[in-house]
């Protein structure tokens, strides 16, 4: 088995819902994210790649004009947790990437700072691993 991980970089704010007031998450503030996503495949292309590093870069456009200096609460329809901004970049690779390439999508993990991350399996990956 192969796998590749690309990171992408973006700077934005929120604030989450359903929090109490004093909560300091509740309040507007801002994060450095960084987003890795993680490919996988028994086979590789005959160039020798689970996929090219550059087949990703839409991925990377997404994130630089929908999400970079933003504010994740005007973007998002969910609560825009880390948790469910990895959903959100799962889902969008699954429909405008993924039918093209070879590697298999295994994960996305969104870090707000250097010390913590969540990542989203997609159901595919959590079926081979349950």
């Amino acid at each position: 088995m192969y796998r590749i991980a690309k990171t992408f970089t973006f700077e934005a704010a929120h604030h989450l819902r359903d929090l109490p007031e004093e909560h300091k998450c509740a309040r507007i503030h801002g994060h450095s994210y960084r987003v890795e996503i993680t490919l996988e495949s028994e086979r590789l292309t005959a160039t020798g790649f689970v996929d090219d590093f550059a087949e990703l870069k839409p991925l990377g456009d997404y994130i630089g004009t929908s999400l970079d200096h933003r504010d994740l609460n005007q973007v998002l329809d969910d609560n825009p947790t880390s948790e469910l901004l990895a959903r959100h970049l799962a889902d969008w690779f699954e429909r405008h990437l993924a039918p093209d390439l070879n590697g298999r999508l295994i994960g996305v993990r969104v870090s707000e700072t250097v010390n913590s991350w969540a990542e989203y399996l997609p159901a595919s990956r959590r079926e081979v691993t349950s």
